[in-house]
């Protein structure tokens, strides 16, 4: 399933949130929840989570320090949670920390992923999203100095 869409629910009390209905299903088996490169938590089923681990991972040389240090950043970065009846997945309070979550949330869907964001972080993020878009349609700064 693609994950699609934006979304807004609440981190609770108890550091948990709501996965939006429509993805429910999809991460029935359990989710993984990963520290993202940029300030945000990742939600991944966990048939996903072990396609990124064989497509990125799985190569990496075990006796290279750089490939053991890009293991241990996404599997000690990383956790494994189950919905709970609600549809809420706690989410760990170094992941909360790390995207800077608290209150509302946007969820956003990504692929293969969710991504769970702070919406100052979001609303920033998509800043950054607009001007690549324009950049790269012809109409950013680099295209109009003839680069």
């Amino acid at each position: 399933m693609a994950f699609r869409g934006q979304y807004e629910h609440s981190l609770d009390a108890k550091d948990r949130i709501t996965i939006p209905a429509r993805f429910r299903a999809a991460l029935a088996e359990g989710v993984v929840l990963a520290q993202g490169l940029e300030p945000c938590v990742e939600v991944f089923s966990e048939s996903a989570y072990g396609d990124v681990e064989q497509r990125f991972l799985a190569d990496l040389n075990p006796f290279d320090r750089e490939g053991r240090r890009t293991q241990r950043r996404f599997h000690a970065r990383s956790e494994d949670e189950k919905l709970d009846s609600a549809g809420r997945v706690r989410v760990p309070r170094r992941l909360v920390e790390h995207a800077g979550l608290k209150g509302p949330c946007v969820i956003a869907g990504v692929m293969n992923r969710l991504e769970i964001w702070n919406p100052e972080r979001w609303a920033a993020e998509n800043e950054v999203i607009d001007a690549l878009e324009e950049e790269r349609a012809g109409g950013g700064s680099s295209a109009a100095a003839g680069e």
